[in-house]
């Protein structure tokens, strides 16, 4: 019998400790201790509470990080699509830019209601490049439920350095992967010189340019070119004798001037193209070039600073040249149009300077624009026979020293220019106009009407401010609009 078992019957506290003493020699005598401390199923327990708390962890993670994924996807989304809007509102609605941060505003907030509840959330939306664009800006954060036990309460859903917003820009020439040439015809007849009229224009123009002309251009280009008019049109020196042919011109007979004693002689600038293409853009050519302009001296009334300067990409040259614009004269409004369109024109590329001439017509990747604006009725037209050639017929604005006794062959100044501006549009070209205080003018404002290539494209602006908003509002319809980041 062991000592165990016969310990059994024993009673009392000696029998207790022999008790006691006992099974500890069973437990030794049968290895029950080396059994005890080997047993792996602590270790199993304690390795699958260690690895319950990871789990845990993990599976709280990846709901957080989900959740996060989630709200960052629905935020970036709803930006993207506020932006858009709201870019497109500012093409189609005049630039006005409250109304289009209102549309972005409402896009964002539509298009965020299901997304999981946020922390807080300070997204709004601005307008950026002199109100061309429309980008976003502030900050919005999950809060976070198991990564809050570690520390960390939100997640940012964007950059916090703004890097990841959308902006949603209108773009020209190689931003929106395609070519536009604009011809901009300026109106520098002596009534400009009313208030700050003139300073108006040379403002709308230059935010055009700056608008439309943009830096490091390559496969894709944007180039402007200048049209300013008056009683003439001055050409570069250096295309003269290619449009108007290479003389000689006689002195004008200062008898046939109403009487007048004064002898006008040829001068630097042209008038208009008189015979079967007097209406078209055939290149000028023999039978084809247009008019020389006589004045009672040699020089042109118009200044040099106020010269034609053919298609350009370059901003500098370009915002300088309006700077420098004089007004003198009447209005001769035909002139300037048959100018815009001559720029334009792939036929009279060949005269040009270097790397101005216009593109061919019926390139998808072109856009061609001509932009005529004046301030009142055209009221000059010009003789082409006889001792009048290139001298004002005798209904034009001027006195008697600047007129002479024949009738335009060509009929008005006005009935001109809408007949240049039917062949423009034939051609492909897009015609906006810009009546700058015309004050009612019925004749002036039909004209204008009638060149534009639909109603949408012609504005009456009554204030200089009015002038500037129409300037840049065409500027932003001939872009495209694109999203960027």
């Amino acid at each position: 019998m062991s000592a165990s078992k016969s310990l059994e019957c024993c009673a009392g506290p000696g029998c207790a400790v022999a008790r006691t003493r006992g099974l500890m020699n069973d437990i030794q005598r049968n290895g029950l201790g080396r059994r005890f401390l080997s047993d792996p199923r602590g270790d199993i327990a304690m390795m699958f509470g260690l690895m319950a708390m990871v789990m845990f962890i993990m599976i709280g993670t990846a709901i957080d990080l989900g959740r996060w994924l989630h709200a960052r996807h629905v935020t970036v989304s709803a930006i993207d699509s506020a932006v858009l809007a709201a870019g497109r509102m500012l093409q189609v609605n005049a630039l006005d830019e409250s109304a289009a941060l209102a549309a972005a505003e409402r896009f964002y907030r539509d298009n965020t209601k299901e997304r999981p509840q946020l922390k807080s959330d300070t997204i709004r939306f601005v307008t950026a490049d002199g109100g061309t664009a429309i980008t976003a800006e502030g900050a919005a954060f999950l809060e976070t439920t198991v990564l809050n036990l570690a520390g960390l309460k939100q997640l940012p859903l964007l950059k916090l350095s703004g890097a990841e917003f959308s902006k949603a820009v209108l773009a020209v020439g190689g931003n929106a992967e395609e070519s536009i040439e604009i011809s901009l015809m300026l109106d520098v007849s002596g009534s400009m010189g009313s208030g700050t009229k003139f300073a108006d224009m040379k403002s709308a123009a230059k935010d055009l340019v700056n608008i439309i002309v943009y830096d490091n251009q390559g496969q894709y280009t944007a180039k402007v070119g200048l049209v300013p008019f008056s009683s003439y049109v001055r050409p570069p020196l250096s295309v003269l004798a290619a449009v108007r042919g290479p003389g000689p011109f006689n002195n004008q007979s200062p008898s046939m001037m109403n009487g007048n004693t004064i002898t006008h002689r040829a001068t630097n600038c042209v008038a208009e193209r008189v015979g079967a293409n007097r209406y078209t853009d055939v290149a000028p050519a023999a039978g084809n070039y247009v008019l020389p302009s006589y004045w009672n001296s040699a020089t042109c009334e118009m200044a040099a600073s106020s010269e034609i300067v053919p298609l350009s990409n370059n901003r500098a040259t370009l915002l300088s040249k309006i700077d420098g614009l004089t007004m003198s004269g009447s209005t001769a409004g035909h002139l300037g149009t048959a100018w815009a369109w001559y720029l334009l024109s792939p036929n009279w590329a060949p005269v040009m300077p270097a790397g101005s001439g216009a593109g061919a017509y019926g390139n998808e990747k072109l856009k061609k624009i001509a932009i005529l604006m004046t301030d009142g009725e055209y009221n000059t037209q010009y003789c082409s026979s006889g001792q009048h050639r290139g001298v004002r017929d005798k209904n034009s604005y001027g006195t008697s020293a600047q007129r002479g006794n024949c009738t335009a062959p060509n009929g008005k100044s006005a009935d001109q220019a809408v007949a240049l501006c039917a062949g423009m549009k034939a051609k492909g070209i897009t015609v906006y106009t810009i009546g700058f205080d015309l004050g009612g003018n019925a004749t002036a404002i039909n004209t204008l009407s009638s060149c534009a290539t639909d109603p949408t494209k012609f504005y009456n602006a009554a204030t200089g401010e009015q002038l500037k908003q129409a300037f840049r509002d065409i500027a932003v319809k001939v872009s495209t609009l694109y999203l960027s980041k």
